[in-house]
């Protein structure tokens, strides 16, 4: 191939438990991934160089030299396999950047499978999976999609029985919340009193094999909020403008600033959207469902 296109979804954490800081300076982690229907595309074509263009929602916050996620997971997969030619990646932006849905680790899957495809490497799902983990604890998960259980740093995959479709509404900013920052907040506010061994809430999986979805928004949880709070304290009144809009449950996506509520519906997905912007506590909002699938080929198309 000389041209794949892929497309890769954002996640939300349904549940994220976090353990205390480790001497490796990494957090042991209980989490429930689902995948949602917002969506990083990426072109790759073969090149001789390497580079990245950026377009789409906040481009101009994506790095586009040796730092940006997807250039790296293409390099190591050219590493890996061999590979001495380069590539160029294209990549169009929806899900927010520094938001809590793992944009970049959509992109770094994305790269991975398209990069597969067009060198005609051949790994397996589980090789790039392995590749994956190296990258950063969600780019496996871009890759599975779907609804999963992540623990050790959130690479080690289990799939959950998730019946039914979940509507999401996201309250999004535009300023960002550094994941770094709000791991070392975290560290500060909860510290030694964090579990060695975090562990995935019963009831919450229990809503999903129910397709139970007031359950499941009761069972949110996410260790990381109270440090995205305490970052950017302005998330309390965007978490109970949702909550008056009867969402059936609220909570900040991963390490903020993204706040998702689920809705009852597609109808109710909106309405809690227009509360939101209407109160002027979120920049932006987006409309999604969950689960989907993980990261997928589009087109190929030899030159």
């Amino acid at each position: 191939m000389t041209v794949v296109r892929v497309r890769a979804p954002g996640k939300v954490n349904l549940s994220l438990a976090v353990g205390r800081r480790q001497v490796d300076g990494y957090h042991p982690l209980a989490t429930v991934f689902q995948a949602v229907s917002v969506y990083e595309e990426l072109v790759a074509t073969t090149s001789e160089g390497w580079s990245v263009e950026v377009t789409g929602a906040e481009a101009d916050l994506v790095p586009i030299d040796d730092d940006n996620l997807a250039l790296r997971a293409a390099r190591m997969l050219a590493e890996a396999v061999g590979v001495p030619g380069g590539v160029h990646l294209s990549i169009a932006k929806s899900v927010p950047v520094a938001g809590g849905m793992a944009g970049g680790s959509a992109d770094a899957a994305g790269a991975l499978l398209a990069c597969d495809a067009l060198w005609g490497t051949g790994l397996s799902r589980a090789e790039l999976a392995e590749l994956a983990s190296v990258l950063g604890s969600d780019v496996p998960f871009a890759l599975h999609g779907q609804t999963a259980v992540g623990r050790g740093r959130g690479h080690l995959l289990s799939p959950v029985l998730a019946k039914g479709q979940y509507h999401w509404t996201f309250g999004m900013r535009v300023v960002g919340l550094s994941t770094a920052r709000v791991y070392g907040m975290f560290d500060e506010v909860v510290g030694r009193a964090a579990a060695e061994e975090p562990d995935v809430d019963a009831d919450l999986l229990r809503a999903l094999r129910a397709g139970d979805a007031p359950a499941l928004g009761a069972a949110l949880t996410n260790d990381l909020q109270a440090a995205a709070l305490e970052l950017a304290p302005d998330l309390v009144e965007t978490l109970a403008v949702a909550e008056d809009a009867g969402a059936l449950g609220v909570v900040v996506s991963g390490s903020g600033p993204t706040v998702a509520a689920l809705a009852s519906d597609r109808r109710h997905s909106q309405a809690i959207g227009r509360a939101l912007i209407d109160a002027g506590v979120v920049d932006g909002v987006l409309h999604a469902v969950g689960p989907v699938p993980g990261a997928r080929i589009l087109a190929e198309r030899q030159g």
